[in-house]
């Protein structure tokens, strides 16, 4: 199935309850269909590089971290916003532990590694990734070219993407290695 066909069978019926949803968790309707846009360019993203097994999980979790993203970047931040967003517990039903584990692992290494970053690349991946400025206000607050900021996010993103795959490498291995033990108990036994 290509992505444009499960993006319109599976995330496109659930516009309206997206929509809903937005409304509901954001105090400013003026920014849902933005939100929404936002939360479709994610989605469809994701799916690109590999179609999901929960596409409403997807599409909930994706905008209930839109929500998230808006909050950490606001200045002020009311403390029912950061109530509502907590009890939020869309796709936890629909997830597994094992899901969980893993992607808090995946966070806490991706972290990690941030770290490792010489300063000048982790600033620029920071604000470019996490604070949302664009590489000519990136470029700007740092007083640095654009050019500069184009190659030390590149050069952030290599390193965290190779660290993402050496750690799903080794997590692949060990779970070879746990099914094949487990086989030959079962074989023994």
């Amino acid at each position: 199935m290509s992505v444009d066909d499960w993006f319109m069978n599976e995330i496109l019926p659930l516009e309206g309850a997206l929509i809903r949803f937005l409304r509901a968790n954001w105090r400013n309707g003026g920014d849902v269909e933005d939100f929404r846009q936002e939360v479709y360019a994610r989605v469809y993203a994701a799916a690109s590089r590999q179609l999901p097994d929960y596409p409403k999980a997807l599409l909930f979790t994706t905008a209930r971290n839109l929500l998230i993203d808006q909050v950490r970047r606001s200045k002020i931040v009311s403390i029912e916003t950061v109530m509502d967003l907590d009890t939020l517990n869309v796709s936890r039903d629909e997830a597994s532990m094992q899901q969980v584990i893993t992607a808090r692992e995946e966070i806490r290494m991706l972290e990690a590694e941030l770290e490792k970053l010489p300063r000048r690349t982790r600033e620029i991946f920071l604000l470019r990734k996490v604070d949302g400025l664009s590489q000519r206000e990136t470029a700007k607050r740092l007083r640095v070219s654009e050019p500069t900021v184009e190659r030390h996010l590149r050069k952030g993103i290599l390193h965290l993407a190779n660290a993402l795959n050496r750690t799903t490498s080794r997590r692949d291995e060990a779970v070879q290695r746990t099914a094949g033990e487990m086989k030959r108990f079962e074989d023994e036994n």
